[in-house]
């Protein structure tokens, strides 16, 4: 934080700020948040809708516990290693794309949209939704049968319980599932680094840029700048959930 508000030489300055409010800050600024926003959406939607469904399932089910520690894994199952398979899943000359080519004469590789904000959508998604899942299934655990008894025996419907206990007890739980999920894929870098290799398209490519670069020298001070930025909006994107979370704690006790 401190060599954001410093220059080469160490002196104090605001310079490095300014940067922050270039065409090429900016538009990697946009890029993150759209591609953080996207993945979280869709890492939040597939994975409620998934986590019910295995919550459903009785809690000494086999099929149950094995989604539940295959998400654990996946959701941890970041870097180079998911780059890596990606590439040789849809890549170029990617296993399935071969396979598509061959047996259906369908180009899926186009343009070589895996190595853009396109593709960045549809890798983040591999870890976004499986974390879901862990997230957000404690909070279908916590809907005690005994509300769903009380509403059934008041005359309630199975969509008047959905629409009037189970929804608005479990609408903040998922609004900070979203927040982190959001948070994640902001901040995620290595998976980016090896699947994008031209254009900085979101703000961690561009800090690596700032700080690696051999043509744009004396930029290092540039990329803390935009890291503290970073820090910034995930701040106020966890400042957010933790408040969520208090509000989700009150009725899972």
């Amino acid at each position: 934080m401190v060599g954001a508000f410093q220059d080469g030489d160490g002196r104090p300055t605001l310079g490095n700020l300014d940067a922050l409010t270039s065409d090429a800050a900016l538009s990697a600024l946009k890029g993150s948040l759209v591609l953080s926003a996207t993945t979280a959406l869709i890492g939040a939607a597939l994975g409620a809708l998934l986590a019910y469904l295995v919550v459903s399932l009785p809690s000494q089910s086999l099929l149950r516990r094995t989604t539940l520690a295959i998400s654990g894994v996946l959701a941890q199952f970041g870097g180079v290693v998911l780059a890596f398979a990606w590439i040789a899943t849809i890549g170029s000359v990617g296993i399935v794309t071969k396979a598509m080519s061959d047996v259906l004469g369908v180009d899926i590789y186009g343009s070589g949209w895996l190595f853009d904000l396109p593709g960045l959508v549809v890798v983040y998604a591999y870890f976004q939704i499986p974390l879901m899942v862990i997230v957000f299934a404690p909070a279908f655990e916590g809907l005690r049968p005994q509300w769903r008894e009380a509403a059934v025996n008041l005359g309630a419907s199975t969509w008047d319980y959905w629409r009037h206990v189970a929804l608005p007890l479990l609408t903040p739980a998922f609004l900070g599932a979203l927040l982190l999920l959001f948070a994640n894929a902001f901040a995620a870098y290595a998976t980016a680094a090896v699947l994008v290799s031209q254009g900085q398209p979101i703000v961690p490519l561009l800090i690596r840029q700032a700080i690696t670069s051999e043509v744009l020298l004396g930029q290092a001070n540039v990329g803390f700048a935009l890291a503290l930025e970073m820090i910034v909006v995930v701040t106020i994107v966890m400042v957010a959930y933790n408040l969520l979370l208090k509000r989700t704690s009150r009725w899972m006790r």
